[in-house]
């Protein structure tokens, strides 16, 4: 396998930034609001930025088939994300972040395997150590209380879907960025339309939670960013690379929320992220 493009690998860090910002927004977004109504005000400011970005580029229409794949990927995308800020709503985020980072990485490279090659030795080696990272953060989660389990099998949920997301969206055409994305988020802002419906929650004013506008931000630009990646790279190597983002928000989270770090989560942390140096490789 080729190493990553210089491109390719800018764009990819440059959505592990935003995305991990995003993320440590969104966890406080949801200990002020409902987490289908952060979902709710993230989709809609991401619409507003992707629209700004769309009549500043003039676009091709993308083909029905790419239209499909980022409506899949708009509705995998808001189930792992309102999963996700629920989970770092519950105080967890060295555990939640990492957790769904690695899962939400290596589905995305078990289908590169099998739709572009098998990965070499060092890849899978990388995989063995994500891992063992995984079993070094919940091996401190284990003693904690019952609310941190559930945040590590509520973060390993989101991970299966954030995978979903990645395999979807990279099968857009190349050359479509923001058609796709935009597509991709009003899916994901009718999902969110239809769980405070369902759940009878009260629908959001605009302005309620502005932590909640800025990840939508956040997040709707490590998506453009993710896919400019894509037009450079291969699938799993622009997914493992931008699967950094959770350093970003476990450093904020220790440098502005003063959350406890065990030696062990620490362990693992590092580990995680080792993995995904050695898959990019």
């Amino acid at each position: 396998m080729a190493p990553t493009p210089i491109p390719g690998i800018l764009f990819a860090l440059a959505s592990a930034l935003t995305w991990g910002s995003a993320d440590f927004n969104g966890g406080l977004a949801a200990r002020k609001s409902n987490v289908f109504q952060v979902l709710f005000l993230s989709s809609f400011s991401g619409i507003l930025l992707l629209i700004v970005c769309l009549i500043g580029r003039v676009e091709g229409q993308p083909s029905f088939a790419s239209l499909l794949w980022a409506a899949a990927s708009g509705i995998s995308g808001a189930i792992g994300l309102a999963l996700f800020y629920y989970g770092l709503s519950l105080g967890n985020t060295v555990a939640v972040a990492p957790t769904a980072a690695v899962i939400g990485a290596a589905l995305p490279v078990a289908f590169g395997s099998l739709s572009e090659g098998t990965p070499r030795f060092l890849q899978l080696g990388g995989f063995v150590l994500a891992f063992l990272g995984i079993w070094f953060i919940t091996q401190s989660s284990s003693t904690a209380s019952g609310t941190a389990q559930s945040g590590f099998w509520i973060a390993v949920l989101a991970g299966i879907f954030f995978g979903g997301f990645f395999i979807f969206i990279g099968q857009v055409e190349t050359g479509k960025v923001f058609i796709p994305l935009l597509i991709s988020r009003t899916c994901e802002l009718l999902v969110a339309l239809l769980l405070l419906f369902a759940r009878k929650i009260p629908f959001p004013s605009p302005w309620s939670n502005k932590l909640a506008l800025l990840t939508g931000l956040l997040d709707a630009g490590g998506s453009i960013l993710f896919v400019l990646a894509k037009q450079f790279s291969r699938l799993d190597q622009t997914v493992v690379l931008s699967s950094l983002y959770p350093v970003v928000t476990v450093f904020l989270a220790y440098l502005l929320l003063k959350e406890k770090v065990s030696l062990s989560q620490w362990v693992g942390v590092v580990l995680c992220f080792s993995s995904v140096v050695l898959i990019t490789i």
